[in-house]
Protein backbone atom coordinates (compact mmCIF):
# COMPACT_ATOMS: atom_id res chain seq x y z
CA UNK A 1 0.00 0.00 0.00
CA UNK A 2 0.96 3.76 -0.44
CA UNK A 3 2.44 5.44 2.31
CA UNK A 4 -0.51 7.70 2.26
CA UNK A 5 -2.60 4.80 3.69
CA UNK A 6 -0.28 3.44 6.37
CA UNK A 7 -1.97 4.52 9.24
CA UNK A 8 -0.62 4.00 13.24
CA UNK A 9 -3.57 4.08 15.85
CA UNK A 10 -2.73 4.23 19.65
CA UNK A 11 -4.38 2.39 22.37
CA UNK A 12 -5.27 1.45 25.75
CA UNK A 13 -6.08 -2.13 25.98
CA UNK A 14 -10.29 -1.65 27.43
CA UNK A 15 -13.16 -2.68 26.28
CA UNK A 16 -14.02 0.63 24.14
CA UNK A 17 -11.01 -0.07 21.96
CA UNK A 18 -12.95 -2.56 20.37
CA UNK A 19 -13.85 -0.99 16.42
CA UNK A 20 -10.16 -0.30 15.91
CA UNK A 21 -9.27 -3.66 16.89
CA UNK A 22 -11.90 -5.55 14.91
CA UNK A 23 -11.27 -3.11 12.27
CA UNK A 24 -7.53 -4.22 12.07
CA UNK A 25 -8.05 -7.79 12.73
CA UNK A 26 -11.27 -8.79 10.28
CA UNK A 27 -9.85 -6.67 7.14
CA UNK A 28 -12.15 -3.86 7.49
CA UNK A 29 -9.64 -1.10 7.12
CA UNK A 30 -7.59 -2.99 4.30
CA UNK A 31 -10.68 -3.66 2.57
CA UNK A 32 -10.85 0.70 1.98
CA UNK A 33 -7.36 0.12 1.43
CA UNK A 34 -5.81 1.36 4.45
CA UNK A 35 -2.52 -0.51 6.66
CA UNK A 36 -3.41 -0.15 9.99
CA UNK A 37 -1.40 -0.99 12.85
CA UNK A 38 -2.14 -0.71 16.00
CA UNK A 39 0.02 0.68 18.97
CA UNK A 40 -0.93 -0.34 22.72
CA UNK A 41 0.25 1.68 25.49
CA UNK A 42 -0.33 2.34 29.21
CA UNK A 43 -1.55 5.49 30.01
CA UNK A 44 -3.61 8.21 28.36
CA UNK A 45 -0.80 10.73 28.66
CA UNK A 46 1.10 8.35 26.59
CA UNK A 47 -1.53 8.40 24.30
CA UNK A 48 -1.86 12.16 24.08
CA UNK A 49 1.62 12.47 23.64
CA UNK A 50 2.51 10.13 21.16
CA UNK A 51 -0.09 11.75 18.83
CA UNK A 52 1.15 15.06 19.87
CA UNK A 53 4.61 14.22 18.74
CA UNK A 54 3.27 12.47 15.39
CA UNK A 55 4.01 8.61 16.41
CA UNK A 56 0.68 8.16 15.85
CA UNK A 57 -1.76 9.67 13.02
CA UNK A 58 -4.87 8.60 14.84
CA UNK A 59 -5.76 7.29 18.17
CA UNK A 60 -8.55 5.98 20.56
CA UNK A 61 -8.69 8.74 23.40
CA UNK A 62 -10.34 10.10 25.91
CA UNK A 63 -14.19 12.60 23.97
CA UNK A 64 -12.95 15.47 26.39
CA UNK A 65 -9.33 15.17 25.80
CA UNK A 66 -8.85 16.99 22.27
CA UNK A 67 -10.89 19.72 23.48
CA UNK A 68 -8.55 20.17 26.45
CA UNK A 69 -5.53 19.98 24.25
CA UNK A 70 -6.99 22.70 21.79
CA UNK A 71 -7.58 24.96 24.95
CA UNK A 72 -3.76 24.76 25.30
CA UNK A 73 -4.51 22.65 28.86
CA UNK A 74 -2.81 20.07 27.95
CA UNK A 75 1.70 19.54 27.95
CA UNK A 76 1.78 19.67 24.05
CA UNK A 77 -0.58 21.70 22.44
CA UNK A 78 -0.86 20.42 18.88
CA UNK A 79 -4.60 20.98 17.07
CA UNK A 80 -6.30 17.45 17.24
CA UNK A 81 -9.71 16.78 15.85
CA UNK A 82 -12.63 14.30 16.28
CA UNK A 83 -13.99 12.98 13.19
CA UNK A 84 -16.07 9.97 15.13
CA UNK A 85 -16.56 8.60 18.44
CA UNK A 86 -15.82 5.11 19.54
CA UNK A 87 -19.58 4.13 21.18
CA UNK A 88 -21.78 5.07 24.10
CA UNK A 89 -21.03 4.32 27.91
CA UNK A 90 -18.78 1.37 28.61
CA UNK A 91 -18.40 3.00 32.28
CA UNK A 92 -18.90 2.41 36.04
CA UNK A 93 -18.18 3.18 39.75
CA UNK A 94 -16.29 0.32 41.52
CA UNK A 95 -16.10 0.93 45.61
CA UNK A 96 -14.29 -1.35 48.50
CA UNK A 97 -16.18 -4.09 49.95
CA UNK A 98 -15.54 -2.38 52.53
CA UNK A 99 -16.67 0.70 51.54
CA UNK A 100 -20.00 -0.85 50.06
CA UNK A 101 -21.01 -2.61 53.27
CA UNK A 102 -20.88 0.81 54.62
CA UNK A 103 -23.33 2.17 52.14
CA UNK A 104 -25.66 -0.85 52.24
CA UNK A 105 -25.77 0.49 55.82
CA UNK A 106 -27.04 3.34 54.91
CA UNK A 107 -29.28 2.56 52.91
CA UNK A 108 -27.46 1.01 48.99
CA UNK A 109 -28.91 -1.74 46.72
CA UNK A 110 -27.56 -3.60 44.49
CA UNK A 111 -29.37 -2.76 41.25
CA UNK A 112 -26.84 0.26 40.62
CA UNK A 113 -29.41 2.73 40.87
CA UNK A 114 -27.54 6.19 40.98
CA UNK A 115 -29.86 8.48 43.38
CA UNK A 116 -30.08 5.45 45.61
CA UNK A 117 -26.55 4.33 46.24
CA UNK A 118 -25.75 8.17 45.99
CA UNK A 119 -27.93 9.06 49.00
CA UNK A 120 -26.34 6.43 50.76
CA UNK A 121 -22.79 7.35 49.48
CA UNK A 122 -23.47 11.01 50.70
CA UNK A 123 -23.83 9.82 54.05
CA UNK A 124 -20.94 7.83 54.83
CA UNK A 125 -18.86 10.74 53.70
CA UNK A 126 -20.92 12.84 56.02
CA UNK A 127 -19.66 10.27 58.95
CA UNK A 128 -16.12 9.80 57.11
CA UNK A 129 -15.62 13.81 57.35
CA UNK A 130 -16.86 14.31 61.19
CA UNK A 131 -14.60 11.27 62.29
CA UNK A 132 -11.36 12.38 63.67
CA UNK A 133 -9.90 8.94 63.01
CA UNK A 134 -11.16 7.84 60.15
CA UNK A 135 -9.45 9.33 56.81
CA UNK A 136 -11.20 11.03 53.77
CA UNK A 137 -12.39 8.79 51.03
CA UNK A 138 -10.10 8.56 47.91
CA UNK A 139 -11.18 7.93 44.76
CA UNK A 140 -9.90 7.83 41.30
CA UNK A 141 -10.41 8.74 37.83
CA UNK A 142 -8.49 7.92 34.58
CA UNK A 143 -7.18 11.59 34.19
CA UNK A 144 -8.42 15.28 34.44
CA UNK A 145 -9.84 15.58 31.15
CA UNK A 146 -11.73 12.45 31.02
CA UNK A 147 -15.72 11.51 30.79
CA UNK A 148 -14.85 9.84 34.04
CA UNK A 149 -14.04 12.71 36.00
CA UNK A 150 -16.81 15.11 34.73
CA UNK A 151 -19.70 12.03 34.78
CA UNK A 152 -17.86 11.14 38.37
CA UNK A 153 -18.37 14.88 39.71
CA UNK A 154 -21.95 15.33 38.10
CA UNK A 155 -23.07 12.03 39.66
CA UNK A 156 -21.53 13.08 43.19
CA UNK A 157 -22.55 16.93 43.14
CA UNK A 158 -26.40 15.72 41.97
CA UNK A 159 -26.30 14.02 45.41
CA UNK A 160 -24.82 16.36 47.22
CA UNK A 161 -21.19 15.87 47.30
CA UNK A 162 -18.75 18.24 46.67
CA UNK A 163 -16.04 16.63 44.96
CA UNK A 164 -13.87 18.85 46.15
CA UNK A 165 -13.97 19.45 49.62
CA UNK A 166 -15.78 16.14 50.57
CA UNK A 167 -13.75 13.52 49.29
CA UNK A 168 -10.32 13.16 47.31
CA UNK A 169 -9.61 12.37 43.62
CA UNK A 170 -6.75 11.40 41.83
CA UNK A 171 -5.77 10.15 38.81
CA UNK A 172 -4.44 5.95 38.20
CA UNK A 173 -4.39 4.34 34.59
CA UNK A 174 -7.08 2.34 34.27
CA UNK A 175 -4.21 -0.89 34.35
CA UNK A 176 -3.99 -0.15 37.62
CA UNK A 177 -7.63 0.67 39.30
CA UNK A 178 -7.67 -2.79 40.59
CA UNK A 179 -4.31 -2.97 42.23
CA UNK A 180 -4.90 0.60 43.81
CA UNK A 181 -8.53 -0.69 45.84
CA UNK A 182 -7.67 -4.00 46.63
CA UNK A 183 -4.03 -2.56 47.95
CA UNK A 184 -6.74 -0.25 50.34
CA UNK A 185 -4.81 3.06 48.18
CA UNK A 186 -8.15 4.15 47.11
CA UNK A 187 -11.83 3.38 48.04
CA UNK A 188 -13.21 3.87 44.72
CA UNK A 189 -13.04 4.46 41.00
CA UNK A 190 -14.87 5.05 37.60
CA UNK A 191 -13.29 3.54 35.25
CA UNK A 192 -14.11 1.63 32.07
CA UNK A 193 -14.41 -2.14 31.44
CA UNK A 194 -13.06 -4.50 31.90
CA UNK A 195 -11.73 -2.83 35.34
CA UNK A 196 -15.16 -3.11 37.25
CA UNK A 197 -16.46 -6.58 36.23
CA UNK A 198 -12.83 -7.39 37.20
CA UNK A 199 -13.36 -6.41 40.53
CA UNK A 200 -16.49 -8.36 40.94
CA UNK A 201 -15.27 -11.17 39.75
CA UNK A 202 -12.34 -11.13 41.58
CA UNK A 203 -13.90 -10.78 45.20
CA UNK A 204 -12.13 -7.39 45.64
CA UNK A 205 -14.62 -4.35 45.02
CA UNK A 206 -18.53 -4.01 44.79
CA UNK A 207 -20.02 -1.97 41.33
CA UNK A 208 -22.08 0.54 43.05
CA UNK A 209 -23.67 2.32 39.53
CA UNK A 210 -23.07 2.42 36.07
CA UNK A 211 -22.17 5.47 33.21
CA UNK A 212 -25.55 4.03 31.41
CA UNK A 213 -27.32 5.02 34.63
CA UNK A 214 -25.90 8.03 35.22
CA UNK A 215 -25.93 9.55 31.83
CA UNK A 216 -27.25 7.26 29.03
CA UNK A 217 -26.28 7.13 25.67
CA UNK A 218 -23.64 9.25 26.65
CA UNK A 219 -20.35 10.18 25.43
CA UNK A 220 -16.77 7.93 26.06
CA UNK A 221 -14.21 7.51 24.15
CA UNK A 222 -13.59 9.52 20.23
CA UNK A 223 -10.97 9.10 17.87
CA UNK A 224 -8.47 11.65 17.92
CA UNK A 225 -6.85 12.67 14.90
CA UNK A 226 -4.20 15.24 14.46
CA UNK A 227 -5.11 18.19 12.50
CA UNK A 228 -2.61 18.72 10.17
CA UNK A 229 -2.53 15.03 9.25
CA UNK A 230 -6.14 15.07 8.71
CA UNK A 231 -5.85 17.90 6.44
CA UNK A 232 -3.21 16.42 4.40
CA UNK A 233 -4.43 12.98 4.43
CA UNK A 234 -8.43 13.78 4.15
CA UNK A 235 -9.08 10.92 1.90
CA UNK A 236 -6.89 8.56 3.71
CA UNK A 237 -8.95 9.68 6.88
CA UNK A 238 -12.15 9.37 5.31
CA UNK A 239 -11.12 6.06 3.94
CA UNK A 240 -10.32 4.92 7.87
CA UNK A 241 -13.95 6.49 8.69
CA UNK A 242 -16.15 4.16 7.06
CA UNK A 243 -13.64 1.03 8.28
CA UNK A 244 -14.38 1.83 11.82
CA UNK A 245 -18.08 2.60 10.88
CA UNK A 246 -18.36 -1.06 9.67
CA UNK A 247 -16.35 -2.46 12.04
CA UNK A 248 -18.41 -0.47 14.65
CA UNK A 249 -21.74 -1.97 12.82
CA UNK A 250 -20.19 -5.77 13.26
CA UNK A 251 -19.21 -4.78 17.25
CA UNK A 252 -22.57 -3.96 17.79
CA UNK A 253 -24.52 -7.44 16.78
CA UNK A 254 -25.30 -9.40 19.44
CA UNK A 255 -24.02 -12.86 17.07
CA UNK A 256 -20.30 -11.63 17.47
CA UNK A 257 -20.30 -11.01 21.17
CA UNK A 258 -18.41 -13.81 21.56
CA UNK A 259 -15.94 -13.62 18.40
CA UNK A 260 -15.36 -10.01 19.82
CA UNK A 261 -14.41 -10.92 23.59
CA UNK A 262 -12.03 -13.92 22.07
CA UNK A 263 -10.33 -11.20 19.65
CA UNK A 264 -9.88 -8.24 22.54
CA UNK A 265 -8.83 -10.23 25.01
CA UNK A 266 -5.63 -11.59 22.96
CA UNK A 267 -2.64 -10.53 24.22
CA UNK A 268 -2.05 -7.68 21.59
CA UNK A 269 -4.82 -5.88 22.79
CA UNK A 270 -7.00 -6.51 26.35
CA UNK A 271 -4.73 -9.10 26.82
CA UNK A 272 -7.13 -10.09 29.55
CA UNK A 273 -9.66 -12.78 30.24
CA UNK A 274 -12.26 -13.62 27.46
CA UNK A 275 -15.13 -14.16 31.13
CA UNK A 276 -13.81 -10.67 32.24
CA UNK A 277 -14.90 -8.91 28.35
CA UNK A 278 -18.32 -10.74 27.95
CA UNK A 279 -20.70 -9.18 30.85
CA UNK A 280 -20.07 -6.01 29.26
CA UNK A 281 -20.96 -6.87 25.52
CA UNK A 282 -23.99 -8.59 26.72
CA UNK A 283 -25.60 -6.11 29.52
CA UNK A 284 -25.19 -8.32 32.54
CA UNK A 285 -22.74 -7.41 34.95
CA UNK A 286 -21.69 -8.80 37.58
CA UNK A 287 -22.16 -6.85 41.18
CA UNK A 288 -19.26 -8.40 43.47
CA UNK A 289 -21.73 -9.99 45.12
CA UNK A 290 -22.21 -13.22 43.15
CA UNK A 291 -25.39 -11.67 41.27
CA UNK A 292 -25.61 -10.23 38.27
CA UNK A 293 -27.54 -7.27 37.04
CA UNK A 294 -29.23 -6.70 33.56
CA UNK A 295 -28.51 -3.19 32.11
CA UNK A 296 -29.67 -1.72 29.02
CA UNK A 297 -27.73 0.08 26.51
CA UNK A 298 -24.25 -0.66 29.12
CA UNK A 299 -21.93 -0.07 26.03
CA UNK A 300 -23.13 0.74 22.66
CA UNK A 301 -20.92 0.77 19.58
CA UNK A 302 -23.34 1.32 16.44
CA UNK A 303 -26.84 2.16 17.27
CA UNK A 304 -27.91 5.41 18.56
CA UNK A 305 -25.59 7.34 15.99
CA UNK A 306 -23.43 6.28 18.49
CA UNK A 307 -20.37 7.14 16.02
CA UNK A 308 -21.54 10.22 15.70
CA UNK A 309 -19.35 13.08 16.56
CA UNK A 310 -22.02 15.35 18.13
CA UNK A 311 -21.49 19.10 18.67
CA UNK A 312 -23.64 19.01 21.68
CA UNK A 313 -21.31 15.96 23.36
CA UNK A 314 -18.02 18.99 23.48
CA UNK A 315 -20.37 21.65 24.51
CA UNK A 316 -21.37 19.65 27.53
CA UNK A 317 -17.84 18.31 27.96
CA UNK A 318 -16.61 21.56 27.98
CA UNK A 319 -19.32 22.94 30.63
CA UNK A 320 -17.80 20.14 33.29
CA UNK A 321 -13.78 22.09 32.40
CA UNK A 322 -15.50 25.31 33.35
CA UNK A 323 -17.82 24.12 36.13
CA UNK A 324 -14.28 22.17 37.60
CA UNK A 325 -12.39 25.11 37.39
CA UNK A 326 -9.81 24.21 34.82
CA UNK A 327 -10.48 26.86 32.26
CA UNK A 328 -12.32 30.20 32.05
CA UNK A 329 -15.55 30.53 30.37
CA UNK A 330 -15.39 32.67 27.14
CA UNK A 331 -16.89 32.69 23.41
CA UNK A 332 -13.62 31.92 22.17
CA UNK A 333 -12.92 28.80 24.28
CA UNK A 334 -16.76 27.48 23.29
CA UNK A 335 -15.31 28.60 19.43
CA UNK A 336 -12.38 26.31 19.90
CA UNK A 337 -14.77 23.45 21.83
CA UNK A 338 -17.05 23.14 19.25
CA UNK A 339 -14.71 23.35 16.26
CA UNK A 340 -12.91 20.40 17.57
CA UNK A 341 -15.64 17.69 16.73
CA UNK A 342 -16.39 17.17 12.97
CA UNK A 343 -19.19 15.64 11.96
CA UNK A 344 -18.88 17.37 8.28
CA UNK A 345 -15.46 14.89 8.09
CA UNK A 346 -17.80 12.50 9.40
CA UNK A 347 -20.84 12.91 6.83
CA UNK A 348 -18.30 13.40 4.11
CA UNK A 349 -16.74 9.95 4.48
CA UNK A 350 -19.68 8.12 5.03
CA UNK A 351 -22.29 9.21 2.80
CA UNK A 352 -20.96 6.73 0.06
CA UNK A 353 -21.56 4.06 2.26
CA UNK A 354 -25.74 4.75 2.12
CA UNK A 355 -26.30 4.76 5.67
CA UNK A 356 -28.45 7.31 7.69
CA UNK A 357 -26.72 10.12 9.03
CA UNK A 358 -27.80 12.60 11.54
CA UNK A 359 -28.62 15.96 9.93
CA UNK A 360 -28.39 18.26 13.11
CA UNK A 361 -24.69 18.80 14.44
CA UNK A 362 -26.15 19.01 18.02
CA UNK A 363 -28.80 18.26 19.97
CA UNK A 364 -30.55 18.66 23.43
CA UNK A 365 -29.26 15.98 25.86
CA UNK A 366 -31.36 14.19 27.55
CA UNK A 367 -34.53 14.70 25.79
CA UNK A 368 -34.98 11.34 23.97
CA UNK A 369 -36.81 8.58 25.43
CA UNK A 370 -35.84 5.27 24.70
CA UNK A 371 -37.08 1.89 24.66
CA UNK A 372 -35.65 -0.07 27.67
CA UNK A 373 -35.21 -4.05 27.06
CA UNK A 374 -34.36 -6.25 30.64
CA UNK A 375 -31.61 -8.90 30.67
CA UNK A 376 -32.46 -12.56 30.84
CA UNK A 377 -30.81 -12.98 34.42
CA UNK A 378 -30.89 -11.60 37.68
CA UNK A 379 -32.43 -8.05 38.44
CA UNK A 380 -32.67 -5.44 35.62
CA UNK A 381 -31.58 -1.98 35.85
CA UNK A 382 -34.88 -0.13 34.11
CA UNK A 383 -33.33 3.07 32.74
CA UNK A 384 -35.96 5.72 31.81
CA UNK A 385 -35.39 8.59 28.90
CA UNK A 386 -31.82 8.92 27.42
CA UNK A 387 -30.16 11.54 29.70
CA UNK A 388 -29.14 12.36 32.75
CA UNK A 389 -30.47 10.60 35.98
CA UNK A 390 -31.33 13.75 37.79
CA UNK A 391 -33.73 14.67 35.06
CA UNK A 392 -31.15 17.43 33.44
CA UNK A 393 -31.32 18.81 30.42
CA UNK A 394 -28.22 20.38 28.63
CA UNK A 395 -29.20 22.67 25.62
CA UNK A 396 -26.19 24.01 23.99
CA UNK A 397 -28.01 27.00 22.38
CA UNK A 398 -28.19 27.73 26.28
CA UNK A 399 -24.65 26.87 27.54
CA UNK A 400 -24.55 30.28 29.40
CA UNK A 401 -27.23 29.56 31.62
CA UNK A 402 -26.59 25.77 31.87
CA UNK A 403 -22.93 26.92 32.85
CA UNK A 404 -24.14 29.61 35.64
CA UNK A 405 -26.57 26.75 37.00
CA UNK A 406 -24.17 24.60 37.62
CA UNK A 407 -22.86 23.94 41.19
CA UNK A 408 -19.54 22.58 42.79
Amino acid sequence: MGGANQITAGFLPLLDSAVLVVAKELNFAQAEGIDLALARETSWANIRDRLAVGHFQVAHVLAPMPIACNLGLTPLVVPTIVPMALGLGGNAVTVSNALWTDMVDKGARADFDPAVTGRALKAVVADRNASTSKPMLRFAVVHPYSGHNYEFRYWLASCGIDSSRDVEIVIVPPPLMLDALASGTIDGYCVGEPWNTAAALAGKGHIATVKAAIWRSSPEKVLGVSARWAEENLDALSALLRALCKAAEWCGNARNRGDLARILAERTYVGRPREWLLPALEGELPDGSGDTKAVADFFVPFAKAATFPWKSHALWFYSQMVRWGQIQHSAEHVRIARETYRPDLYRAALKPLGIALPVANAKVEGALTAATPVGSSGASLVLGPDGFFDGGLFDPDKLDSYIASQKL
